[in-house]
């Protein structure tokens, strides 16, 4: 396919776009639109990517990018593949080849797994720990996704809660669940949140536990703003048992497995660490990449933390 490259500029101008791809689409298949807008403002990247979701109906289109690669599942799929290409391998004017072979499996089933202990004495409140254990798997035969701080990690401190609790009984019920299908929009999440086994208005807090495979910076806590009664408590504890470097407070996030709670009425927080680990979504997510360093200290910090609520 023989690139045509258009600028951030050319994009906006609407005109000049209506006459290029009329021109292109005489001869189909034989080019692929290139959007260069590195370097652009937020707001106009804002402006270009719905425009360029509408011409990858029409051909094929690549992106220019000067960052890391980050996959992430896809819902949906477009006719025309719609590709990102690194600005430092690109040659303009040079003609491209590709293969691609993707689809679609429609009503894909997967599940959420859960497990329950009861409070020490009978008691109707319940503190829930949530964790999603699913990543992102393969791209093709060759590339593997191995998901280890995003989320195995989670999934276990979702354990190590599992087994402190059930050889310490806490003074609440407490549920476990392991959620499906984050990867892919939150799925498992939702689907509990519109199934719930346990009644949301049960659930005295809720704690969701994502990428913990670092900590050498802390904490960050999701939702802190929200409840500000809880990160308080985070934060003496912290303090008092001196744990963690930082116990950062941020704003509501749709991030992870905590948001579908929250918008159902369920006082929920998503805690995640802060460290050297910088893979994201990336095929170099993987245990020996992971340092650990303040896994032992965040059990404690979430156990007092059950334990003064």
């Amino acid at each position: 396919m023989h690139p045509t490259e258009v600028s951030a500029a050319q994009i906006l101008d609407l005109d000049y776009m209506r006459a290029l791809i009329s021109e292109i689409l005489r001869v189909p298949n034989s080019q692929i639109m290139v959007f260069n807008f590195l370097g652009a403002s937020k707001d106009t990247v804002k402006q270009i990517l719905p425009i360029m979701h509408e011409i990858a109906q029409l051909m094929p289109v690549a992106e220019l990018v000067d960052k890391k690669f980050t996959w992430s599942v896809g819902r949906e799929q477009l006719y025309f593949p719609y590709f990102q290409i690194q600005d430092s391998v690109y040659q303009k004017g040079v003609q491209l080849e590709m293969n691609v072979d993707a689809k679609v499996i429609e009503n894909y089933q997967t599940q959420n797994v859960i497990a329950y202990l009861p409070a020490k004495k009978k008691c109707k409140e319940t503190i829930v720990f949530t964790a999603h254990y699913d990543h992102l798997g393969r791209m093709g035969a060759d590339t593997h996704f191995p998901g280890a701080n995003d989320n195995a990690s989670g999934t276990a401190m979702l354990l190590t809660m599992a087994k402190y609790f059930k050889e310490h009984p806490s003074k609440y019920n407490i549920l476990f669940i392991a959620f499906a299908g984050e990867e892919a929009g939150l799925v498992g999440s939702k689907f509990y949140t519109e199934h719930p086994l346990l009644k949301l208005k049960k659930i005295k807090f809720l704690v969701n536990l994502d990428i913990m495979g670092s900590g050498e910076h802390g904490v960050t806590v999701v939702n802190g703003t929200l409840f500000k009664k809880e990160f308080d408590l985070l934060q003496k504890i912290n303090k008092e048992l001196d744990l963690l470097a930082k116990v950062k407070i941020r704003g509501p996030a749709a991030n992870s497995d905590h948001y579908w709670f929250t918008e159902k009425g369920v006082p929920a927080i998503f805690i995640y660490t802060m460290g050297q680990n910088s893979h994201y979504h990336d095929i170099f997510d993987t245990y020996e990449e992971l340092s650990f360093a303040e896994y032992a200290d965040i059990t404690k910090l979430l156990i007092e933390f059950v334990k003064r609520m």
